[in-house]
């Protein structure tokens, strides 16, 4: 069974902007689940097969790594990276359970990658970042990385957003709820992330030796009582308090939001629109 090589120590888990607990764990499993079919599709675009050497960038608990090593089945491997210990355990012990043989768990920084994984260089078939350029402060070094890690003709595909803070809206429209979104823009900005990085992405890809092939965005919309709406819900739960530690919005923001959260979650006439993801492929000259 493949076991996790220890490139380098992590910062810690709260390095992870939303955290890495079995709360937060479980809310990525239903994040995971809404929005495999997208995912999939996207996988079936970058001609994800059996047999392939699939690098998972940032895989977290290995919601979508699990799932790839079904598809490239026991003659191909996937390298799952990330920079937390605890994801990787929780990795793991799904693997174990499930009796798959076929990941390696890889401890290490997205942004360093070519050290983590310098024998790699030059084997990778497609790689694959769900949310994650949108965290890092250095994506370009993530896609230096990937410029030596993919080999040519290889794949990379990447879900991510562009325009969130403005696209993600309650309707009817409340204040509060707009504050609260724009704070949580405001948060990941603190740390170095963009959210707005998809468009930046297609640039940076291109100037490393990637020619683009693939470009879409995934709109969808949530209504009470759907079962999409339970991911912005989950999200709000795990993620207010954290924008209150920050000093991002006051408890009375807190309290105004959920309110409107509350009065939007029963009117059947309520619904939200979910901030796009861009799809994007490249291919590696």
């Amino acid at each position: 069974m493949p076991t996790a090589r220890a490139i380098r120590e992590p910062a810690g888990p709260a390095d992870y902007v939303l955290g890495t607990g079995a709360d937060e764990s479980a809310r990525l499993g239903l994040q995971h689940r809404l929005w495999s079919a997208a995912t999939h599709n996207l996988w079936q675009r970058a001609r994800v097969q059996p047999g392939m050497t699939v690098l998972d960038i940032g895989c977290g608990p290995g919601h979508a790594a699990l799932d790839l090593a079904q598809i490239v089945g026991v003659t191909g491997r996937v390298i799952a990276i990330d920079e937390s210990a605890t994801f990787l355990k929780q990795l793991h012990d799904q693997e174990s359970a499930r009796k798959q043989h076929n990941i390696e768990r890889v401890l290490g920084d997205v942004q360093e990658m070519l050290p983590a994984l310098a024998e790699e260089e030059g084997n990778i078939d497609v790689a694959y970042a769900r949310w994650v350029f949108c965290f890092v402060p250095r994506p370009e070094d993530v896609v230096k990385g990937l410029a030596q890690l993919v080999k040519p003709g290889g794949r990379v595909a990447v879900q991510d957003y562009f325009n969130y803070d403005r696209a993600m809206t309650l309707a009817p429209r409340r204040e509060a709820f707009s504050k609260v979104v724009h704070a949580v823009a405001a948060s990941w900005r603190s740390r170095g992330g963009d959210t707005d990085i998809m468009a930046k992405l297609p640039g940076m890809f291109i100037k490393h030796g990637f020619e683009l092939t693939d470009l879409n965005v995934v709109q969808r919309i949530a209504r009470p009582g759907e079962t999409m709406w339970h991911w912005p819900s989950t999200f709000w739960q795990s993620f207010l308090p954290r924008l209150i530690d920050g000093g991002f919005i006051t408890a009375d923001d807190k309290a105004a939001f959920l309110e409107a959260w509350d009065e939007a979650s029963r009117d059947p006439g309520s619904f939200v629109q979910l901030p796009p993801v861009y799809e994007l492929i490249v291919t590696k000259k």
